[in-house]
């Protein structure tokens, strides 16, 4: 039988908009309750966390408005909602740490990316993240425009 090398993690859902809308202060990968055409819909990956965030729910940690689609394969009486909270799996002083981060102004929990990692368990990466105002998405994009004008300058020179 031979020797299986670990994968790197797959992304099943990424949001992209996450570091550019929100000043990200913290990540923590927690666990994803999910049903079996949640799981395969995911490994298809067609599902959206643009518009979702994280937050507590009789003192347990949930993930709102995630859209993973409707897994076609699957009977009709067998499938998902699409939109339903999720249930994210942290330990108790994960938890409690970021219920003390929520409850500051201006503070929220947003998920990064859904991947599944080397053994195949569908994980979600959190941001404890404060929302950037227009003039600071405005220095972003220029330190960013800064960045990429000095790569090519340094790389045509030498």
């Amino acid at each position: 039988m031979a020797s299986r090398e670990p994968e790197a993690k797959r992304i099943a859902a990424h949001n992209r908009r996450a570091r550019f809308d929100y000043f990200i202060d913290d990540t923590l990968e927690a666990g994803l309750m999910l049903t079996g055409t949640e799981v395969k819909s995911l490994r298809g990956g067609r599902a959206s966390i643009a518009e979702s965030y994280a937050g507590l729910k009789d003192g347990e940690l949930y993930l709102f408005n995630a859209y993973i689609p409707e897994y076609l394969q699957a009977g009709r009486w067998l499938q998902h909602e699409t939109k339903r909270p999720r249930k994210l799996l942290v330990r108790r002083r994960e938890l409690d740490k970021l219920a003390a981060g929520i409850k500051q102004k201006g503070v929220t929990l947003i998920p990064m990316q859904i991947y599944f990692n080397d053994r195949g368990i569908a994980k979600v990466q959190i941001g404890l993240a404060t929302g950037k105002k227009k003039h600071d998405k405005r220095e972003s994009e220029k330190e960013r425009s800064w960045q990429r004008d000095k790569a090519r300058l340094m790389r045509d020179k030498g």
